[in-house]
C-alpha cells in the first residue's frame, strides 16, 4: 500500500490518511538534536499494509535530513530499525 506521509510539526507528528482516517507516529523532541519516536497508531481496518513501515520510513528519512538523531522508544519504531540497519546510524546513543 503506497502512502503519502505528512510531517506535522504542529501536532508533533507523522501522519497518513487511509481513507479518510489518520494513522499516526508521534515524537517528542528530546534536545536540539535528538527526537523520541513513542507511539505508532494505524487504524485496525489497515493494519498488516504497510502503513506503519512507511510512517517509520518516512519520519526516518525525515530526520536524516535534519540531522536528527532518534530515540525508539515505540516498539514498533524500534524493530522496524532492527529490520532496517540502514538507519543504525539515526539511533542516539
Amino acid at each position: 500500500m503506497d502512502q503519502v506521509i505528512r510531517h506535522d510539526p504542529d501536532g508533533s507528528r507523522f501522519v497518513a490518511e487511509c481513507d479518510k482516517q489518520v494513522a499516526e507516529l508521534r515524537y517528542a523532541e528530546r534536545g536540539p538534536d535528538t527526537l523520541d519516536f513513542h507511539h505508532t497508531f494505524v487504524p485496525p481496518a489497515f493494519r498488516g499494509r504497510g502503513v506503519a513501515g512507511a510512517l517509520s520510513a518516512g519520519a526516518l528519512e525525515w530526520a536524516r535530513a535534519t540531522g536528527r538523531k532518534v530515540r525508539p522508544s515505540c516498539p514498533y519504531v524500534a524493530a522496524y530499525l532492527r529490520r532496517h540497519p540502514e538507519y543504525a546510524d539515526l539511533i542516539a546513543e
